[in-house]
């Protein structure tokens, strides 16, 4: 079908997705319980939205959509506590964090939708290991061409929201010393990566995705598993390298970073994008995904090496204003003071490997954390 027209609206809104694991209480393994789960919150009310996802094991939350941190925040806490009472109930546990650390793939069973029977008929083996969990950031637009201005003019931060959300050191069983492992299951789809160096939506829909159309490839942006990838129907750009973090709180405060940074962007304080600026792209992702805050990045204008950890706090201090201006300014010191500091989710997972001496311990930890704060 036509790619349609782009349902221009706010700029700067802000939306967040987060694909959550459901566990065993009993051996902290996956359990595939998404369907029974939301066949008990049908009739309920729910402060938010929740559906399958492309395995029985995951379940997706959606937020609306928020003007400020503080609502998007309120509005995640109320729908992490009452999917916890629901998974209760089914005595299922529920947790972030990027991947299970020792789920094995073969035992995953794909979700009854066309769509993800579709895809499993046509990636395999690939389908069922794309049981990694995500978070997805939706930033409105005002147009059409300033979704793809957004979408190229974020890609030299690309590498902050990796290190930032990174919790998935652990994939079948052991540390595969990277802090992000999940994205290397996405990049083994062949429409991941970036989009084309395109800023006119006329130009992208009539003469790129008309051609990709053409050729049986795609349907619609759904096919694309691009890092940022433009929404039309929403009116929005969606962010999708991070990982899902351990708690809900590090989900909101990566929103108004991202929140943050278009603000910054869309006032002209930056460059306009050019095709040389992708040149150190996969070096700089593949950086962040190894090392994460550890990490190192060339700028892709001066050629410097630049620390990552060092940049981010560069960009925060940047972004002040701007977080100011929206309220945000306890999402940017969370980021600063507990991730930047401290570290991030992968980090806390290794440690907590470490102290318990197991992938199980390592689980029920995570479970704890995204429960924490929980009302009573």
């Amino acid at each position: 079908m036509p790619l349609g027209s782009f349902k221009a609206g706010e700029a700067l809104t802000v939306g967040v997705e987060l694909e959550l694991q459901l566990v065993n209480w009993t051996d902290f393994d996956l359990s595939a319980s998404a369907s029974d789960i939301l066949h008990l919150l049908e009739g309920r009310p729910f402060p938010g939205e929740a559906k399958l996802e492309i395995t029985e094991s995951m379940i997706e939350i959606a937020t609306d959509v928020h003007h400020h941190h503080e609502q998007l925040l309120g509005q995640l806490r109320s729908i992490r506590d009452a999917l916890v009472v629901a998974c209760d109930r089914l005595n299922v546990a529920v947790c972030g964090g990027g991947t299970h650390p020792f789920q094995r793939w073969s035992d995953q069973r794909i979700s009854a939708k066309p769509r993800f029977m579709q895809l499993s008929s046509l990636y395999g083996y690939l389908a069922k290991q794309f049981t990694v969990f995500g978070q997805h950031v939706h930033i409105g637009c005002a147009s059409a061409n300033q979704s793809l201005y957004l979408l190229h003019a974020l890609n030299r931060y690309l590498p902050h929201f990796i290190a930032l959300s990174a919790s998935s050191p652990f994939f079948q069983g052991v540390d595969t010393r990277f802090d992000s492992a999940r994205l290397n299951s996405v990049f083994a789809f062949p429409l991941s990566g970036r989009a084309p160096l395109i800023f006119e939506w006329d130009e992208f829909g009539h003469d790129y995705f008309a051609k990709m159309e053409k050729t049986g490839v795609v349907e619609s942006m759904k096919d694309f598993y691009w890092d940022i990838r433009p929404k039309p129907e929403y009116g929005t750009i969606e962010l999708r390298v991070c990982d899902t973090p351990l708690t809900v709180d590090r989900a909101a405060a990566l929103a108004a970073y991202l929140q943050a940074l278009c603000r910054m962007l869309l006032q002209g304080e930056e460059p306009d994008p050019v095709e040389d600026d992708y040149l150190v792209y996969n070096y700089n992702r593949f950086q962040a995904c190894r090392f994460g805050l550890d990490g190192v990045l060339v700028h892709p204008r001066s050629n410097r090496s630049l620390s990552l950890r060092d940049d981010i706090l560069a960009t925060v201090e940047r972004l002040a204003p701007h977080a100011a201006a929206l309220g945000s300014e306890a999402a940017l010191d969370e980021l600063q003071q507990e991730v930047v500091a401290q570290g991030n989710h992968a980090s806390f997972l290794r440690q907590q490997f470490v102290e318990v001496g197991s992938v199980q311990g390592m689980v029920d930890a995570a479970v704890t954390l995204f429960r924490k704060g929980r009302s009573k």
